[in-house]
C-alpha cells in the first residue's frame, strides 16, 4: 500500500493542489496530514484526493470545528493512533515526544510536522517521517512525503521539481 504524507500546508493552495495531483498520480491509496492546514477552504482541494484520509490538527489550525465539518470528521487531536496495512502508526505535529515514541516499540510508524524540515530516518524497528512543510513559506520548499507500507521504505518528494 502506498501513502502519501503532508504537513504544515498552511494555505498555500497553489502547493496543495500540487500535492493533491502528485498523490493522485501516483495512485496513493491513503493520505495522512500531520496538522496546520490553518483554514477549513483547504478541504476544497482536499476533497478532490481519490483516496481516503487521515489527519490532526497542528497549532496554527484556527477553526477546529468548521475544520472538522469540512474534512467530515477524519481530522483527529494529537497524539492519533491507527493502523493502516496493518502496521501500527501514531501520527503527532510536534516533535517533542518523536524518540520516545520510537523507543517504546509500540509503532511501526510515527508521523509528525511542525518542525518543517523533512526526515525519513529508523530508531530500532520504527521508521520516523516528516514529510516537511508543503506549504513552502518557512523555507521555501514544499515537500512531502510517499511511503511504502509493505516494504516500509518513505521517500520525500519535492512539490516544485
Amino acid at each position: 500500500m502506498l501513502a502519501g504524507i503532508i504537513s504544515d500546508s498552511h494555505d498555500n493552495m497553489t502547493s496543495l493542489k500540487k500535492a493533491v495531483a502528485l498523490f493522485n498520480e501516483r495512485k496513493v491509496q491513503h493520505v495522512i496530514h500531520a496538522g496546520d492546514f490553518t483554514s477549513p477552504f483547504t478541504f476544497r482541494i482536499l476533497e478532490e484526493l481519490k483516496c481516503s484520509f487521515t489527519g490532526i490538527f497542528g497549532n496554527n489550525d484556527g477553526d477546529k470545528l468548521l475544520l472538522q465539518k469540512m474534512s467530515k470528521g477524519k481530522i483527529f487531536n494529537q497524539p492519533h493512533i491507527f493502523e493502516l496495512s496493518g502496521r501500527k502508526i501514531v501520527l503527532l505535529h510536534e516533535h517533542f515526544i518523536v524518540d520516545s515514541l520510537a523507543d517504546s516499540r509500540h509503532y511501526d510508524i510515527v508521523i509528525y510536522g511542525h518542525t518543517h524540515k523533512p526526515e525519513i530516518r529508523k530508531n530500532k524497528n520504527t521508521l520516523i517521517i516528516n514529510p516537511g512543510e508543503s506549504g513552502g513559506w518557512l523555507y521555501g520548499k514544499s515537500t512531502v512525503a510517499l511511503l511504502d507500507l509493505s516494504i516500509m521504505k518513505g521517500e520525500i518528494v519535492d512539490l516544485d521539481s
